[in-house]
C-alpha cells in the first residue's frame, strides 16, 4: 500500500478526503496509537500526527488541554515520529502537523529525514511561512515529504498564489480566522476561499478549523477536496471516562464523518 500524499487523495476515488487530527502522546503514548488506528479503521483517510508544543497559537481550549497532556507524559519528538511509524506500519497515511519552533530545534533535514523514513508523508506548518522556508524546502525535497502550508480568508489573491506555490501536499484553507475548535457552523468565506485557491493551484485544497459534524463534513465535501476534524475528536477522548469509551467515540464520530464526505 502507498502511503504519497497525492494517492491518498486519489484513493479518495471521486469525493473529499477525511482527514483526522490527534496529538501523538495523548492521552498516552500507546492510546494515541490506538485511537489513530481506530480511526482509520472507522473511515479516516489521511492522519494528522500532532507534535505537542508549549506555545500553540493556532490551538483551541480542547487541542491545547490535550497537547498539555501529552507534554507533561513526556511525549517528545521523538515520540511523534515513533508513533507515525506505528500507525504507517498498521495501515495509515500519516503526516505531522507541528509549529516550526520543535523542527528548529531538533533539527530541520534530522527531522525530514526521520519523518521520511518513519513512513511520514508530510508536515504541515501553519506558523511558517514561505519567505522563511527556505531550509524546510530542501530538507522536504530531499526526503521527498509533502510540504503543506496554510492561506486564509484574510489572505489576498497573490497571498495565495506565493503560499499554495510553495506546497507540495495539499493546500490548507483555514475555515475562518483564529484558533481551532468546535462551532456550530463552518466559515461563511471557506468556498470562497477554495474557489480563490484551486484558480493557483493544481493541488488538492482541504478545508479545516470548525468542522464536527457528518452535516458539516458533508457540506464542507462539495467543494473542498479534503475535510480536516481535528477539535472534535479531542473533545471526545477528553469526555470520554477510560481508553474503551474513548476509542468507541472517535470511532463513532469518524464513521459519522465519513458518511458525510460520501454524502451519506
Amino acid at each position: 500500500m502507498s502511503h504519497r500524499l497525492d494517492e491518498a487523495f486519489a484513493r479518495a476515488s471521486g469525493r473529499a478526503a477525511l482527514i483526522g487530527y490527534l496529538p501523538a502522546g495523548f492521552p498516552t503514548a500507546r492510546d494515541s496509537v490506538r485511537l489513530i488506528n481506530a480511526m482509520v479503521d472507522a473511515g479516516v483517510d489521511i492522519i494528522e500526527v500532532g507534535l505537542p508544543y508549549s506555545d500553540p497559537l493556532m490551538d483551541g481550549p480542547d487541542i491545547q488541554q490535550a497537547v498539555d497532556i501529552a507534554l507533561r507524559g513526556g511525549t517528545t519528538t521523538d515520540v511523534v515520529l515513533t508513533t507515525v511509524a506505528e500507525v504507517t506500519r498498521a495501515g495509515a497515511t500519516a503526516l505531522v502537523m507541528s509549529y516550526w519552533n520543535p523542527i528548529e530545534r531538533y533539527g530541520v533535514d534530522r527531522f525530514a529525514t526521520g519523518l521520511a523514513d518513519a513512513g511520514g508523508v508530510g508536515v504541515i506548518t501553519p506558523d511558517l511561512t514561505p519567505e522563511e522556508a527556505g531550509d524546510w524546502v530542501e530538507a522536504t525535497d530531499a526526503s521527498g515529504l509533502g510540504r503543506v502550508f496554510l492561506v486564509a480568508p484574510s489572505s489576498s489573491d497573490a497571498r495565495i498564489e506565493v503560499v499554495a506555490g510553495m506546497c507540495t501536499g495539499f493546500v490548507y484553507a483555514a475555515s475562518t480566522m483564529g484558533v481551532t475548535g468546535v462551532r456550530a457552523s463552518v466559515g461563511s468565506g471557506a468556498r470562497e476561499l477554495v474557489e480563490r485557491t484551486r484558480a493557483r493551484t493544481l493541488l488538492p485544497v482541504a478545508v479545516g478549523i470548525g468542522v464536527s459534524s457528518g452535516a458539516q463534513a458533508r457540506e464542507v465535501a462539495q467543494y473542498a477536496n479534503g475535510v480536516i476534524v481535528g477539535s472534535a475528536f479531542v473533545r471526545c477522548i477528553l469526555q470520554a471516562a477510560d481508553a474503551t469509551e474513548a476509542e468507541r467515540a472517535v470511532g463513532s464520530l469518524a464513521r459519522e464523518l465519513s458518511e458525510g464526505v460520501r454524502g451519506r
